[in-house]
């Protein structure tokens, strides 16, 4: 039976740890706020290059799990931990339907703008539409990475990588597919995806074309090829957020690359070696991620070259990047919210929310951009 290793906020130096030690004694802990760690880099001095301003915000009781934000129509679609799924106006923050799910939650959410879906601690995958349960099953293992709901049907992506397929009408099981793997997974969100008539799925550090209908895998790629001597070092599972730009799909593989997967062809366009915990963001040009100390670094989209390096936010708890526009847009531990220019990765803008941490990878919406605070704040941002 497959183990899930769980680093919350823990960096590369634990993972030399052997894996007893690290399931047994690290589970739950953190590095930050002891003596030995790193300390956060001061916040620069800052003359605002653009414009911005938070133009509404709104509250859920917590987010204590890795929460995606969906983005559909004109509605976010977000939930904080004791249960409560919410919609709301990307506009002006007004509530669209709210639902108590009756559980505390461990992933969220993921929708299409009809059907929304989470999963909760007790290990049940609810699916709601227009604003009320419609069903919920139950899982034969733990959940972390927010359900993907597409083409009325909810896919489900657990911990030990299993893949699970449900109608998305009235919750009727479809297939499962179950993989022979690593004996050790990463008890972190992993990455599910669609890509025109094909399901993406990490398994391991590789990315997998699965048919929706069937939950038969078309093809595979390697975005990293770890080497180890143990369990803890070879770990290597890919972590969500990824992005999609046209054919490709681009993710982390966590602590060992970055690299992108051409998904018509099921072939690996790049891959870097580069250390890192947390998703990626990326846009028509470039791929932006953090590596294990927060050093910023973005690379070519079309050959993974370095276009540019940024270190003024070293050890801050980076969020996933959002790239959008002319800017990068990332959060940290603090709350703050960071606007980098895309060309040159300098600071243009700052922006406070709550001063908890920020929890999720921002998310667009037209011209809105949302993010979630450990504390259950939901700010909406607009660069100007």
């Amino acid at each position: 039976m497959k183990r899930a290793l769980k680093l919350p906020g823990l960096r590369a130096g634990l993972l030399a740890l052997a894996a007893g030690a690290v399931l047994t004694g690290l589970s739950g802990c953190s590095i930050f706020g002891s003596s030995s760690a790193p300390k956060p880099a001061s916040l620069e001095t800052l003359s605002p290059s653009i414009a911005g301003r938070v133009v509404w915000n709104a509250r859920v009781d917590s987010v204590q799990f890795p929460l995606s934000i969906a983005a559909r129509g004109e509605q976010f679609v977000v939930a904080g931990s004791g249960g409560v799924v919410e919609a709301l106006n990307a506009q002006d923050g007004r509530s669209m339907w709210r639902v108590e799910v009756g559980q505390k939650l461990n992933a969220g959410v993921g929708s299409d703008g009809r059907f929304a879906s989470v999963v909760t601690r007790e290990n049940e995958v609810v699916v709601l539409e227009a604003g009320r349960v419609l069903w919920r099953k139950p899982l034969p293992s733990a959940v972390l990475a927010a359900p993907l709901v597409a083409g009325e049907r909810v896919f489900v992506l657990t911990v030990d990588r299993q893949v699970l397929a449900f109608d998305a009408l009235d919750g009727r099981a479809l297939w499962t597919l179950r993989r022979p793997g690593e004996p050790l997974t990463l008890a972190q969100p992993g990455v599910i995806a669609a890509f025109k008539d094909t399901l993406i799925v990490g398994q391991g550090p590789r990315m997998a074309g699965v048919d929706p209908l069937r939950g038969t895998v078309r093809w595979e790629a390697s975005v990293a090829n770890p080497r180890g001597t143990n369990e803890v070092e070879r770990l290597a599972d890919l972590v969500a957020p990824s992005f999609r730009q046209g054919d490709l799909i681009c993710a982390r593989a966590f602590q060992s690359a970055v690299g992108c997967v051409n998904a018509e062809r099921g072939s690996v366009l790049w891959s870097r070696n580069v250390g890192g915990m947390n998703g990626i963001g990326g846009d028509a040009t470039a791929v932006v991620a953090a590596d294990a100390s927060d050093r910023l670094t973005a690379w070519s989209l079309a050959n993974g070259d370095v276009l540019w390096t940024a270190d003024q936010f070293q050890n801050r708890r980076l969020s996933a990047p959002l790239v959008v526009g002319k800017n990068v847009v990332i959060g940290d531990f603090e709350g703050q919210v960071h606007f980098l220019d895309r060309v040159s990765g300098k600071t243009e803008l700052r922006l406070a929310t709550d001063g908890s941490a920020i929890q999720s990878a921002p998310v667009v919406l037209g011209n809105t951009i949302l993010v979630a605070t450990r504390n259950g704040g939901l700010f909406a941002l607009r660069p100007e």
